[in-house]
């Protein structure tokens, strides 16, 4: 089983998931919608994908403020999660998003994607980001029970 990475925005929805091996993550793509409320499309878009990729559970950046505080955007992220996992039945996993999509703003900088082009593609490297950190921290505890 593969873990799903998602970078949820007001008006898109970054999508990556890991390898199979849960070692690495792809970005897939970034599902867009016509405005904040309307969540059905990017619901059933999200589900097709988790069962395309054969996905066990997701993980969701969660966009706490750089004081730890949690603001507006984490209530709206906390609803979705409650939508996502009534829709899909898997395990939602959030995740400190804080300064991923700073990250992925510079990483595109340092590849020469245009300033234009951008835009469609942060949020995608965003979820990379989100769901590398997760695989990670999945490894870093694997290898300390194992020195345990």
């Amino acid at each position: 089983m593969r873990i799903m990475g998602l970078d949820y925005g007001s008006k898109t929805v970054g999508v990556a998931v890991s390898d199979p091996l849960k070692v690495t993550a792809q970005g897939v793509e970034t599902i867009q919608r016509k405005s904040e409320g309307k969540l059905r499309q990017t619901l059933a878009r999200i589900q097709s994908l988790a069962e395309e990729y054969q996905v066990g559970e997701i993980v969701l950046g969660f966009p706490k403020n750089m004081d730890n505080t949690e603001g507006e955007r984490c209530e709206k992220t906390l609803e979705f999660k409650e939508l996502l996992e009534k829709r899909c039945g898997m395990p939602i996993i959030l995740w400190d998003e804080r300064l991923t999509t700073v990250a992925a703003e510079r990483s595109l900088m340092e590849g020469g994607v245009r300033r234009e082009n951008r835009k469609k593609h942060l949020d995608r490297i965003a979820a990379v980001l989100i769901l590398q950190g997760y695989l990670d921290s999945l490894a870093f505890q694997a290898r300390k029970n194992l020195e345990g």
